[in-house]
C-alpha cells in the first residue's frame, strides 16, 4: 500500500474495521490524526530502584529485574476470573508482581526473562507486590525500542478497547513506518527565525521524549503551529476587508443627536469613547468589522442604536440581529417606544420585528416592505438570515450576544448587503489581549464600566438544606413590594426530565410553600403569546414570583426583580451564571442572587467561589477560561480555538502574539499563498478549513 499519512487508521497492523470505530469516537480516522492525538500527561520512569529501595506507598516505581518463578491460579471469589503471579528479583531483594484476568501473560514471562517494571508497591495480606505494573521484557541478544518502561512515557485517554502499551505501539509503528511522509508545511523562515523544531522530529518527541527540553521544544512547535494556522484566516479576512470597497457614512446628523438628547441618563466615558471610535469607523470607504464587549447591563444597546441611527440618517437600512424572540421583542418594543415617544408627531424611524414565529401573512408584507426600503430598521432573530430576506440598501448589521451565532451565520447577514458595517457585540467579556488575539479580523472596542448607580448584586452560596431560611428570605423582599426570579436549568440532554422537575417545583411553591402570592412559570415550550402574557404580568408587578428557565439567560429587564435564585446552580457554566445575575440590580434597591447548589465536584465549586468573589464581567471570564479551558470557553462554533489540541492562549500568550504576527506578514507578502514555498501550507490551511478557499482567492 502507498504509504500515506491519509490512510485510514483500520489499515495499520492491529486495527481492522471494528477497533475504527472505536478510534473514530475520538477522533482518530487516518494516521495522521493518530499522530496529532497528543498525550495528555507524561510519567518519568527513566530512573531505576534496586528492589531494596523501593517505598511502600510511594508514587509508582521503576525497576530491573528477573522472572524467578511464576505460577497462575483461580480466584475463589469470581468464577473464571485468573490471577497470574511471578517474584521478580534483583540483588538486593525479591517482591511479587500479579496481574488480574490476563492468562495469556504466562506465555510471555517465564523464568529467566529480564523485565524492567513500573508501578506501585503496596502490601496485600502481609506481602508486599506490585499490582499489574507495566512492564517491557527485556531481550539479552537483540536491542529493543523501550516504550513504557526506562524512559519519559506518555499516558493517553485511549479509545475503547487498547492498552496504554498498545496505543504507544501502533504511534511508535506510524511514526517509524511513515517519517519520510512528514512534511513540514511551516515555511521555513518562520522556523527559523522562532526556533522551531521540524515537524517530523516534533511529532517524534511530543509522543516519545528522551527528555523534558526535548518534550518541551515539541510543545513549542506544535502549539505554534496550532496558533498560526488559526490566525491565517483572521489574517486574511482582515487583509480582504481592507481590499474591499465599504459605505462611507454620514455619522453627523440630528438624527442621531436627538437620540442620544433624549436619553433619561449620561452616557457613561467608555459609551461616548465606544461610539467616537464606531462613527470613525462608519465614516471610512472600507467596511466596519468590529467586536463590542460590554458587561452584563453596561449600556452596549444604546450605543448599538447610536450607530444605527448614523446608517438610517444617511439613507441607508439596519438590521439588530438577536439570539431569542423575547430579547427581539423587547428591543423592537423599547425603539418603537423611542420612535414615537412624542405625542402627535410622526415617527422618527420606520422600524420591523421579524421571528420564525410571524404568521405567513404578516412575514410576507413585513419583508415586502424591508425589499422596498420603506422598513429603515429591522430587529430580529436567526429569521434574518433567511433566504426571502433581502434589503433595498443595508449599511449596518449589528450582531448581539456573538457566541450565539456562528461564524457562518454573521457572514450570512453580511451578504445581505454590499459590505455593510458590522458591528458584533457580546457580554461575554474576555481579557483584551486575547481578544485582539482571537477576533483577529475584527476591531476591538471595550465598555468598562457600569452607569453611575448601578449596586453590585450581593451573590452568595446555600445549600439544599438552607430551603427555610431561603423561602422566609425571599417572602420577606416580596411582602416588601420587590419581586423575585427562580431559575431552573434546562439541559437539552435531558429536556423533558428538567421542564418537568421546574413544573413540580412551581406546583409546590404556588399550591403549598408560595400560597397566597401571585407566583408564574415561563419556559420555552410555551407559546410566544404564553410567553408575553407572562413576562407583561411580571413587567407590571401584577406576578411577584417568577419561575422560569434559561429563556431568561440574555435581555430581560424588569426594574422591579430584586432577586435571583438558582437552582442546581452547578449546572450551568460561569458565563451563563453571570449572564442571569445581569437580569437584576437594574434599579436603586439592593439585589440578591442565591445559587442553590451542593457543589460536589471541583470545577463547579469553583464556579460558586468565582460567582460569589466576583462582579465584574472580565474577571469572571479569566475564571471561566480557567477552569473549562479555551476550547470549552469559545465553543464549537469557534473555528480554530474549539480544535485546540495542544496549545493554550492563556498560558502561551507570547508565542500567540508571535504566530499571529507571522500570519500577518505572511499574508501581506503572497496573500494567495501561491508561493511556491508556501504550497505545502495552503493545502494544510485548506485541508484544515476549506470553507476559508475564497479568502485565500483574493485579488
Amino acid at each position: 500500500m502507498h504509504k500515506s499519512l491519509d490512510t485510514s487508521i483500520r489499515y495499520l497492523k492491529g486495527i481492522g474495521p471494528q477497533r475504527a470505530k472505536a478510534f473514530a469516537r475520538i477522533g482518530i480516522n487516518t494516521l495522521d490524526d493518530l499522530l496529532y492525538y497528543f498525550p495528555r500527561r507524561y510519567e518519568d520512569r527513566s530512573s531505576f530502584k534496586h528492589i531494596s529501595q523501593l517505598e511502600e506507598g510511594a508514587p509508582a516505581q521503576t525497576i530491573r529485574a528477573q522472572v524467578l518463578a511464576i505460577k497462575e491460579r483461580r480466584s475463589f471469589r469470581r468464577r473464571g476470573f485468573t490471577i497470574t503471579e511471578i517474584k521478580a528479583g534483583d540483588s538486593t531483594g525479591s517482591i511479587s508482581c500479579v496481574w488480574f484476568n490476563q492468562p495469556y501473560l504466562k506465555n510471555y514471562l517465564k523464568a529467566g526473562t529480564t523485565l524492567i517494571l513500573y508501578g506501585k508497591l503496596e502490601r496485600y495480606n502481609n506481602k508486599l507486590q506490585m499490582s499489574a505494573p507495566d512492564f517491557e521484557i527485556i531481550s539479552e541478544d537483540k536491542s529493543e525500542d523501550l516504550l513504557s518502561v526506562a524512559r519519559i512515557v506518555p499516558v493517553y485517554s485511549l479509545p475503547e478497547g487498547i492498552t496504554q502499551r498498545a496505543f504507544r505501539q501502533l504511534v511508535n509503528q506510524v511514526l517509524k513506518e511513515y517519517s519520510l511522509q512528514i512534511q513540514d508545511f511551516l515555511p521555513f523562515d518562520i522556523r527559523s527565525r522562532n526556533k522551531l523544531l521540524n515537524l517530523a522530529k516534533s511529532l517524534f518527541y511530543i509522543h516519545f521524549p528522551d527528555s523534558l527540553q526535548a518534550q518541551e521544544e515539541a510543545l513549542h512547535r506544535l502549539s505554534f503551529e496550532e496558533f498560526f494556522l488559526f490566525q491565517l484566516p483572521l489574517a486574511l479576512r482582515k487583509l480582504r476587508k481592507k481590499q474591499e470597497e465599504g459605505i462611507a457614512h454620514k455619522t453627523q446628523g440630528a438624527l442621531v443627536e436627538e437620540f442620544l438628547r433624549s436619553l433619561a441618563f449620561t452616557l457613561t466615558p467608555a459609551q461616548e469613547k465606544v461610539i467616537r471610535e464606531i462613527a470613525w469607523d462608519m465614516q471610512q470607504p472600507v467596511q466596519m468589522q468590529r467586536l463590542l464587549q460590554g458587561d452584563v447591563g453596561s449600556g452596549k444597546t444604546v450605543v448599538a442604536m447610536a450607530a444605527m441611527l448614523m446608517a438610517i440618517q444617511g439613507g441607508y437600512q439596519a438590521a439588530l440581529m438577536v439570539p431569542t424572540e423575547i430579547l427581539a421583542k423587547q428591543h423592537y418594543a423599547n425603539i418603537i417606544g423611542w420612535a414615537t415617544s412624542s405625542a402627535g408627531r410622526k415617527s422618527r424611524i420606520r422600524a420591523g420585528l421579524l421571528t420564525s414565529a410571524q404568521n405567513a401573512p404578516e412575514k410576507k408584507k413585513l419583508l415586502r416592505q424591508i425589499k422596498a426600503g420603506q422598513i429603515d430598521l429591522v430587529i430580529g432573530t436567526h429569521a434574518l438570515l433567511q433566504e426571502g430576506v433581502q434589503f433595498k440598501g443595508l449599511g449596518l448589521a449589528v450582531i448581539d450576544e456573538q457566541h450565539k451565532f456562528g461564524v457562518a451565520q454573521r457572514s450570512l447577514l453580511s451578504h445581505k448587503g454590499v459590505n455593510p458595517d458590522i458591528l458584533i457585540m457580546t457580554a461575554t467579556p474576555i481579557p483584551r489581549t486575547l481578544a485582539i488575539t482571537i477576533y483577529g479580523d475584527l476591531d476591538v472596542s471595550v465598555i468598562n464600566e457600569l452607569p453611575p448607580g448601578r449596586k453590585p448584586v450581593l451573590t452568595r452560596q446555600i445549600s439544599n438544606a438552607q430551603r427555610e431560611w431561603l423561602y422566609a428570605f425571599l417572602k420577606e423582599k416580596i411582602d416588601s413590594g420587590q419581586q423575585v426570579y427562580i431559575v431552573y436549568p434546562l439541559i437539552e440532554e435531558s429536556l423533558a426530565l428538567d421542564l418537568s422537575g421546574a413544573k413540580q417545583m412551581y406546583s409546590e411553591l404556588k399550591n403549598n410553600i408560595f400560597k397566597g402570592y401571585n407566583v408564574a412559570l415561563m419556559h420555552g415550550r410555551l407559546k410566544d403569546s404564553e410567553q408575553d402574557k407572562v413576562m407583561s404580568d411580571f413587567k407590571s408587578g401584577q406576578v411577584q414570583l417568577l419561575i422560569a428557565t434559561t429563556v431568561l439567560e440574555v435581555g430581560i429587564d424588569v426594574a422591579g426583580a430584586t432577586v435571583m435564585v438558582i437552582e442546581h446552580a452547578e449546572r450551568f457554566g460561569l458565563s451563563q451564571l453571570h449572564q442571569l445575575r445581569g437580569r437584576i440590580g437594574r434599579g436603586s434597591l439592593e439585589s440578591h442572587c442565591i445559587l442553590v447548589s451542593d457543589a460536589a465536584t471541583e470545577d463547579s465549586r469553583l464556579r460558586m467561589q468565582a460567582m460569589v468573589n466576583y462582579s465584574d464581567g472580565f474577571h469572571i471570564a479569566e475564571e471561566d477560561l480557567k477552569i473549562r479551558g479555551p476550547g470549552e470557553f469559545f465553543g464549537q462554533r469557534q473555528h480554530g480555538l474549539s480544535g485546540l489540541r495542544i496549545s493554550n492562549p492563556l498560558t502561551q500568550m507570547q508565542l500567540l502574539k508571535h504566530a499571529r504576527e507571522e500570519a500577518l506578514e505572511l499574508v501581506g507578502r503572497d496573500p494567495q499563498l501561491a508561493d511556491h514555498q508556501h504550497l505545502p501550507l495552503k493545502e494544510k490551511l485548506l485541508a484544515r478549513f476549506p470553507e476559508y478557499e475564497k479568502l485565500i482567492v483574493v485579488g
